[in-house]
């Protein structure tokens, strides 16, 4: 029968019936969009191909896909998934509490008290942490933590970290008003950079990044649509910052873009260098001939090791310098309580110092961060106590002093160890961890493991650390994620897993490597 035929013969709705039985209905809506059972397949908004084609530049390898993986296996373990080994071990990331560091008594006793006053009645606080709570919540809005504060941070946490920083410094002024308390260091590292980038083609912004990188910067960079402007650590020579690699850098960034911005990390991450006084004296130099801002990130100030390495912070070598410096070249230096001896990832706790501001620009900055709010109170609180520590004669000091030299000890044990069993291993080369938190190996890596990762599409330093955390249940990051000269295989790991597991680590690698070579000799 035809189906001119059936359309007579059957009632409407019989004929619907017919067609819902036989395949799925293809329905035009009034804007000419399929419906499909009745629903119009709506169209996103916002897809792929529309958003910001910036955010699709930014990487960040450091919670990249190895790590992510390393999460989905963690989740298989706990489900009784059979592995080669019986936990992961993340030795990926520089987040110290995760890797079972004991927090320091007398920060969290102040933190605590400032959360829940009702612990002032308690008498297992000691009066030094009721002291500083105190002080700290009289600053707060209806002495609560959980006020908005200023945008730029609580006044009085500003005072303590000028304090810190002229103690620091040996008596070098510090301006409470040139102090922005951040979300970390890293907000206040993004909110510079976005005063920096300006112009267009070859007036847009460069900034001069140290290779290897922490991924922070490229991926700002990124999201801003700025040029990233490389110039490579000196490898041979313990990750040393050269000035003449610099002058290529600038000369060679100058030919696409406008360099205006000068990043250094000291001590580096992931390279774990210490500057020695002579090389910040030759990079500020370099600054101020090639009109160029200097951001000096030192959030890892307290993590030096290495015998005969010294932190030496930018300011106070610029004031060293003279007034020709010290009131002429713009500086913004950052600090964070997520490092250090302290570890506190999570609270979020940080500050940036920014000098010889332009009085116009630092009013765009105060706009700038305002647009935020304001950072984490708990974490400007946890910050606070940083900044001022139990002095000598105050109930906490012998043990805040104690715990805070046990922490640092332990790094110094782990990062020497670290070179050294790297050293060890038939492959591998790895350079003193002068400070910081991680070491940054070279691997020698075989032709064909190489030939594989290529025809996989995937780096040959990608390929290796995810065969390593497949089969050793180890997590690192890639080399490829924070930059390295072409033709060179790295990795990232942090030293902070506990001793005993640092040991079982090393050998875990070492039976890994060896076989790895073996397998695609």
């Amino acid at each position: 029968m035809s189906m001119r035929n059936v359309v007579k013969l059957c009632p409407k709705r019989c004929l619907l019936s017919h067609f819902k039985a036989s395949s799925p209905a293809i329905i035009m809506s009034s804007n000419n969009r399929p419906i499909s059972n009745g629903v119009a397949n709506y169209q996103k908004v916002l897809t792929v191909d529309n958003m910001n084609q910036n955010i699709k530049k930014v990487e960040y390898a450091v919670r990249g896909p190895i790590v992510v993986r390393a999460g989905a296996i963690r989740k298989e373990l706990e489900q009784g998934a059979e592995k080669p080994f019986s936990e992961v071990i993340s030795a990926n990331i520089g987040d110290a509490h995760a890797m079972g560091q004991s927090p320091i008594t007398f920060l969290r006793q102040v933190v605590a008290l400032c959360i829940y006053p009702e612990l002032f009645k308690s008498n297992e606080f000691p009066e030094d942490a009721k002291n500083r709570a105190k002080r700290i919540l009289g600053a707060c809005g209806g002495g609560s933590v959980g006020a908005y504060s200023a945008s730029q941070g609580i006044e009085v946490i500003r005072n303590d970290v000028a304090n810190y920083i002229e103690k620091r410094d040996g008596g070098i002024k510090a301006d409470p008003n040139n102090v922005f308390l951040c979300t970390g260091a890293s907000d206040g590292v993004v909110a510079m950079l976005k005063l920096l980038v300006a112009g267009v083609g070859k007036d847009r912004t460069g900034a001069m990044i140290p290779i290897p990188q922490y991924p922070l910067y490229s991926a700002t960079l990124a999201e801003l649509n700025a040029t990233m402007v490389p110039y490579y650590l000196d490898e041979d020579n313990n990750w040393a910052l050269d000035i003449d690699e610099l002058q290529r850098a600038f000369d060679e960034g100058k030919k696409t873009c406008k360099p205006r911005v000068l990043c250094v990390i000291n001590p580096g991450n992931p390279t774990g260098q210490v500057l020695s006084h002579d090389n910040v004296v030759e990079v500020i130099k370099f600054a101020k001939k090639n009109h160029l801002f200097l951001m000096s990130d030192e959030v890892y100030q307290d993590n030096v090791y290495a015998e005969g390495c010294a932190f030496h912070s930018f300011k106070r070598v610029l004031h060293e310098l003279g007034p020709e410096y010290s009131e002429n070249v713009e500086l913004a230096s950052f600090h964070s309580i997520s490092k250090g001896y302290m570890g506190e990832c999570g609270f979020r706790g940080g500050y940036m110092e920014a000098i010889n501001l332009d009085s116009k620009v630092k009013e765009q900055l105060r706009k700038l961060v305002s647009t935020r709010l304001c950072p984490p109170v708990t974490g400007q609180a946890a910050l606070d106590v940083v900044m001022n520590p139990p002095q000598p004669g105050e109930p906490s000091f012998e043990q805040f002093d104690k715990e805070k030299r046990q922490v640092l000890g332990t790094l110094a044990e782990k990062a020497r160890l670290t070179a050294e069993m790297f050293n060890s291993i038939p492959g591998i080369t790895c350079n003193t961890v002068q400070g910081a938190m991680y070491s940054f190996p070279r691997i020698t890596i075989p032709e064909k493991a190489v030939a594989e990762a290529k025809a996989r599409n995937e780096t040959p330093d990608s390929f290796y650390a995810g065969h390593l955390l497949e089969e050793t249940g180890i997590c690192i990051v890639p080399g490829s994620g924070f930059g390295q000269r072409p033709g060179t295989y790295h990795f990232r790991m942090t030293i902070l897993p506990p001793l005993d597991k640092m040991k079982s680590l090393f050998k875990l690698f070492r039976d890994f490597h060896t076989s790895f070579t073996k397998r695609y000799q």
